[in-house]
């Protein structure tokens, strides 16, 4: 069933790549929403997977004929080609992306469209709550874990993000005429393919409040975030770290602008050594270890990309 523009309100959007049985968990979600079928669609962006996404979404949309899920494909490599495509394809007058590795808590559909139906929002967000399927490691403590899993729940009530946050990537919503008014993600950040680069929603909502836009938080808009057993390996951990380091980078636009951010972040890494001192006074070797390491790569990430290194 395929709704016309004036009869749709809301379009989800996914961007996946490579990773089909976890879209379809992600899908078996938002069918399973209470919403009524003609208030929404789903429009998943095959990023030029090469497993069997294209297989397994097909016999997913033949078990909800009645609901309207549809998946595009984007040639260009990259999140932020993959989410500008989605924006392109879909037809909802608001726009929500999640991620191929989350599920929509119960009721998210409605919680959305109850707040812009109230209120006349540009950009939201909703809680973040991390679901790790094998046991929390001893040493994830809040950096890491920010980084990692990006956990995202504030006080109770809808209010706007504070300053120093926005939404995180796997969930944020939009008035669609923010895109017309602002502009896209910016496809020169964001993840492409394995490269575990990011950078692209700062930029956005950057942009937004720049201009005057609130942020608004939605208490009951909420996705379990699954973090597998793969992000928690010394060698994702080090990729994404030093990912991190060099998006920082890339945002900037001016040497002068780069130089500033190097600086913070080598100031960031002197302060990192006193909650090391910290954590060893306590025992908790560990927590010491992999946050030295997660600032390390950080830093390093930076100078290289600062350096043209990569």
């Amino acid at each position: 069933m395929i709704l016309k523009k004036s009869e749709m309100k809301l379009s989800i959007v996914i961007a996946t790549y490579n990773r089909s049985e976890r879209l379809i968990r992600c899908l078996e979600s938002v069918a399973g929403q209470s919403s009524k079928s003609s208030s929404w669609e789903c429009v998943v962006v095959n990023n030029n997977s090469s497993d069997d996404t294209e297989l397994k979404f097909k016999a997913f949309v033949e078990k909800y004929p009645h609901l309207d899920f549809k998946m595009v494909f984007c040639a260009k490599q990259g999140l932020s080609e993959a989410r500008n495509c989605g924006i392109d394809s879909s037809v909802g007058d608001y726009i929500a992306f999640i991620d191929d590795d989350e599920t929509l808590c119960d009721g998210y559909i409605a919680s959305v469209l109850d707040f812009f139906g109230r209120d006349a929002a540009f950009a939201a967000g909703g809680p973040v709550i991390a679901k790790y399927e094998h046991k929390r490691p001893s040493w994830l403590t809040k950096f890491p874990e920010k980084m990692i899993a990006n956990p995202i729940q504030l006080p109770s009530g809808t209010k706007t993000f504070p300053r120093n946050m926005i939404p995180a990537g796997g969930n944020m919503i939009f008035n669609r005429e923010v895109f017309t008014i602002y502009g896209k993600f910016n496809t020169s950040l964001g993840r492409n393919g394995e490269q575990l680069l990011g950078g692209e929603e700062t930029e956005m909502f950057s942009r937004i409040r720049n201009l005057g836009e609130r942020l608004y938080y939605i208490p009951k808009a909420a996705i379990y975030h699954h973090i597998s057993k793969d992000k928690l390996t010394l060698e994702y951990f080090d990729k994404l770290s030093y990912g991190v380091g060099v998006s920082k980078i890339l945002r900037c636009e001016s040497r002068a602008q780069q130089q500033r951010v190097l600086s913070e972040e080598r100031t960031k890494n002197r302060k990192a050594y006193l909650l090391a001192l910290a954590y060893l006074l306590t025992g908790s070797v560990k927590k010491m270890k992999m946050m030295l390491r997660m600032r390390s790569q950080i830093l390093r990430g930076a100078e290289d990309a600062k350096n043209g290194k990569v």
